[in-house]
C-alpha cells in the first residue's frame, strides 16, 4: 500500500497534513526566493517545520509558477511572495500547434525534483510528496486565465490542444517525481474550480484520469487538489479516479464525506487566509476543533489547509493548528 494511504488508515491518531512549506523560511532563515530557487533552502525551510511539528508528511513547496516558466512564460519573483506567471505564452491557434513540450527538470522544475530527492534522504525515510500544477490550470497560464476560460465556450478544439499538452508534460513530470523517490505528488487544479461542473469534467479531470492512469502505482498516489472547487463539482472531481482528494474552503466537506467511495481520502479544508494568516492562535484552534468535530469518526477524513499557506502566516498560528489537531 501507498505509504501515505497506509499512514492514515493504518495509524492510532489522525494525520494533520496542512499544505505548509512556505512558512518554514521564517525558521530557515531563507526568503521565499531562496525557496523557489535554490533546493537546499527548499529542503531547510521543510526540514525545520518538521523539527518544529514532528510532522509526518513533508511536501515540495506549491509553486504554480515553475511548469508554466518551463514552458517559456515570464515569471516574477520576489523575496517574500510565492511566484506568479507574466502575461501570455500562447495567444493563437498556430501558436500553440508548435509549442514546444520542455523535459522534466527543465528551469526551475529541477528544483522541486532535487528537493523532493534529498528529502527522501533523510535518514529515517519519511513520506514524501512532490508539488505540481494540474493540466487545465497550467494550460489557463500558458494563454492567461480569464482568456482560457473564455476559450472553454469559444474554441473548445484550442482549449483541449493546450490542456492536451500540458497534461503531456504532466505526465512525464509526475513521473520525474515518482523516479527520484516521491510517495506521491499533489496536483494542484485551481482554475478547474471556476468552471461549470460539466467543463470541468470535460477540460480537467478527462486529463488529470489520463495522468492518474500513466504515473498513478500501488506505491505512488496523485492527490487531486482544487481548492475553488465546490459540492456541485464533486461527481465530476471524483471521475478523474484520483485516491486522495483535497479542497479548498468553499467545499462542504462533511457532506462531500458523504458522497465519496469509503477508500478515496478527503483532505482539507480550513481556510489560509482567513484561518491561519488573519484569525488569532484562539481563533484558528476553535476552527481546527470545529472542523475536527465536524469529521468525527470519518476515518478517511485528513486535517488540512483549503489550500497553500502562505509565507507570512504568524508561527503562532500554526503553533495553535497542530496543538489543537494532536
Amino acid at each position: 500500500m501507498n505509504r501515505l494511504l497506509n499512514l492514515v488508515t493504518a495509524g492510532k491518531e489522525r494525520l494533520a497534513l496542512p499544505i505548509l512549506t512556505f512558512p518554514g523560511a521564517q525558521l530557515a532563515g531563507v526568503s521565499v526566493r531562496d525557496m523557489v530557487t535554490l533546493a537546499e533552502a527548499q529542503v531547510a525551510a521543510v526540514t525545520a517545520l518538521r523539527e518544529r511539528y514532528r510532522m509526518r508528511v513533508l511536501l515540495s513547496a506549491m509553486d504554480l509558477s515553475a511548469e508554466a516558466e518551463a514552458f517559456g512564460c515570464a515569471v516574477h519573483l520576489a523575496d517574500n511572495e510565492v511566484p506568479t506567471v507574466l502575461g501570455r505564452r500562447v495567444r493563437t491557434w498556430s501558436e500553440a500547434e508548435v509549442l514546444e513540450l520542455p523535459a522534466p527538470g527543465a528551469g526551475r522544475t529541477a528544483v522541486y525534483l532535487e528537493t523532493v530527492r534529498r528529502l527522501r534522504r533523510l535518514p529515517d525515510q519519511p513520506v514524501v510528496l512532490g508539488g505540481m500544477i494540474g493540466p487545465f490550470s497550467l494550460a489557463a497560464r500558458l494563454f492567461g486565465v480569464s482568456e482560457m476560460l473564455s476559450l472553454t465556450l469559444e474554441d473548445p478544439d484550442l482549449t483541449h490542444l493546450l490542456v492536451t499538452k500540458a497534461a503531456t508534460f504532466l505526465a512525464a513530470y509526475a513521473a520525474a517525481f515518482r523516479e527520484v523517490g516521491a510517495d506521491g505528488v499533489v496536483m494542484a487544479e485551481p482554475t478547474a474550480g471556476l468552471l461549470s461542473p460539466r467543463a470541468l469534467g470535460e477540460f480537467s479531470s478527462a486529463y488529470v484520469k489520463r495522468i492518474v492512469a500513466a504515473v498513478d502505482t500501488p506505491d505512488f498516489a496523485l492527490i487531486l487538489h482544487n481548492c475553488a472547487a465546490r459540492l456541485m463539482h464533486l461527481p465530476h472531481v471524483l471521475s478523474a479516479g484520483a485516491r486522495v482528494l483535497h479542497f479548498g474552503a468553499p467545499m462542504d466537506l462533511p457532506a462531500a464525506l458523504d458522497q465519496v467511495p469509503a477508500g478515496t481520502l478527503v483532505c482539507g479544508n480550513l481556510d489560509p487566509a482567513k484561518v491561519f494568516v488573519q484569525s488569532t492562535p484562539e481563533q484558528v484552534r476553535a476552527a481546527t476543533r470545529a472542523l475536527r468535530d465536524a469529521t468525527d469518526g470519518r476515518p478517511n477524513h485528513v486535517l488540512s489547509s483549503g489550500c497553500d499557506i502562505p509565507p507570512q502566516t504568524p508561527l503562532a498560528n500554526l503553533d495553535a493548528f497542530f496543538a489543537a489537531a494532536a
